[in-house]
């Protein structure tokens, strides 16, 4: 799933590659992706575009006043086109979602793999129409130290739970979260609200540089290469089986029904495996 760092990076490559561009024509090939109706997604049509940002895990693009707002879910990504097809792209037809056509020709699709549909569109005139925007938490990059302690120290459950809610901190996932904790050498099942003084000192630092030194890897890239830059970052998420890079203790994991984490027991649980669920099912 895209996070703050890719999502803020496809912001800047926006800004620079269509700001200041008129968008000529939006094709919809995924009715299910569009979440509004008024206003329609033709009224974006001759308009320029003036400006692109982010709000948590949101992609915003400011069409002359309307807000092409996109929310990417697990599996969505936004493809830059040059020279894009002129005739419209049938409905149902493969990942694409959405086609968006720029007055030089060129343009983006915005597409989704897999059978599980997420990726959300709206069209409206303030962000703040969107449920999932007006419902976000503080920005994980915005928030200071104190503010981030009052946020774990009023949230009862578990740490990784409390990272990747969005109305409590907006921009963290799955992936980042997981990193987040390594380098904080924080269990992710430990309590947010029972972190000591230096502990959350710790979580918060890693937040910031995490995150920090993910968005400066990505700053700049052309979106086919954000994904690969966030694979090569990343010290334990998706690295199952694999030597914890700090180490060299074994990275596991822990299965739940739709998803699963991955940290280091020598840096994190004090050398003890957590219990994975799924297999704890699987062995009675």
């Amino acid at each position: 799933m895209p996070e703050l760092p890719e999502v803020e990076a496809l912001a800047a490559f926006l800004r620079a590659d269509a700001v200041g561009r008129v968008l000529t024509r939006a094709d919809l090939a995924a009715v299910q992706a569009i979440k509004t109706f008024d206003p329609p997604l033709s009224a974006l049509g001759g308009l320029e575009i003036t400006g692109a940002g982010r709000h948590g895990k949101f992609l915003d693009l400011d069409v002359s006043g309307l807000h092409l707002v996109v929310h990417l879910a697990r599996a969505g990504w936004l493809h830059w086109r040059e020279n894009l097809p002129t005739a419209p792209p049938k409905p149902g037809k493969g990942p694409l979602a959405l086609r968006v056509h720029l007055d030089d020709g060129n343009g983006f699709d915005l597409t989704e793999q897999g059978t599980r549909k997420g990726l959300a569109i709206y069209v409206v005139r303030s962000p703040a129409e969107v449920p999932g925007i007006a419902r976000l938490g503080p920005d994980a990059l915005e928030v200071d130290l104190e503010a981030f302690a009052a946020l774990m120290k009023g949230r009862s459950g578990q740490l990784k739970g409390a990272l990747t809610d969005q109305t409590l901190l907006a921009g963290i996932g799955n992936a980042y979260s997981d990193e987040i904790l390594h380098a904080a050498r924080l269990s992710p099942f430990k309590g947010a609200d029972k972190l000591k003084d230096d502990e959350l000192v710790r979580l918060f630092e890693a937040v910031r540089g995490t995150l920090t030194d993910a968005l400066e890897r990505q700053v700049g890239q052309r979106a086919a290469t954000m994904k690969g830059e966030k694979r090569s970052g990343l010290q334990v998420h998706a690295r199952t089986g694999l030597p914890c890079p700090v180490c060299g203790d074994t990275v596991r994991e822990v299965s739940f029904a739709d998803t699963s984490l991955q940290y280091c027991p020598t840096c994190q649980t004090g050398g003890k495996p957590l219990a994975d669920r799924r297999m704890s099912k699987l062995l009675r």
